[in-house]
């Protein structure tokens, strides 16, 4: 049963990454409040999904933030610059990496816990299956975590903050197959970076490819309908 006393805060970008982090969030007893950033992304489908998700997880409260992340651009995902779909070199950071991005949500993560009362925030991020980003690593969360008891009045008082990364050193398959186990609806999810007019996903962007990997690898079948 959920305590309502004990809330997180869990970025929900309405991805499977962070649709599973929700649920494990719920399942720890967490009442959710949901924040999705509408930064003005291409990929808009996802806040439809992360609209869906909150609901289905019974959010307590789902913020969708406006924040138009296009006036500072130097992203796939935020100019008008095409998303790769020819899969990325390694060791490359990719052109859909958004400058920052998870050091600007987390802050507002942070920001909203402090203002609820909240000690906890949940985010997706993972070390393994991912595209380069240099914002999912496990150093960066560390350096916020120790961060966000610096910058806040509730840190300093000793009151502290915890970001949870339950998928940080997991695979797609791994996750897929944790979607699975928590009875939730991968369709719900979306991950695709350039979906077609008529709301399909690509197939062929880096972040469509690891997704049918992982549920392939898990040998479960991907809901996702692809061009």
């Amino acid at each position: 049963m959920t305590d309502n006393s004990k809330s997180a805060i869990v970025l929900l970008s309405g991805g499977l990454d962070s649709m599973v982090v929700a649920g494990l969030a719920r399942e720890a007893g967490y009442a959710l409040v949901a924040l999705t950033i509408d930064y003005n992304q291409r990929h808009r489908v996802e806040l439809e999904s992360a609209t869906r998700i909150a609901a289905h997880l019974g959010a307590i409260e789902h913020i969708i933030l406006p924040l138009d992340l296009t006036r500072f651009g130097g992203s796939a995902l935020t100019a008008d610059i095409d998303v790769p779909k020819d899969g990325v070199e390694d060791d490359a950071i990719p052109v859909t990496y958004v400058p920052a991005r998870n050091t600007i949500f987390l802050s507002l993560c942070l920001g909203l816990a402090e203002a609820r009362g909240a000690r906890d925030l949940w985010i997706g991020v993972n070390a393994l299956d991912y595209s380069g980003y240099p914002d999912c690593r496990p150093e960066f969360i560390r350096s916020f975590e120790a961060m966000a008891n610096l910058a806040t009045k509730a840190g300093v008082e000793g009151d502290v903050f915890t970001v949870h990364t339950p998928l940080l050193h997991m695979s797609k398959a791994q996750i897929a197959t944790e979607a699975a186990r928590l009875g939730l609806d991968a369709g719900m999810s979306w991950s695709c970076y350039d979906p077609t007019p008529d709301h399909k996903a690509c197939g062929k962007c880096d972040s469509c490819r690891l997704r049918a990997k992982g549920f392939a690898d898990a040998g479960l079948v991907d809901p996702t309908v692809y061009a």
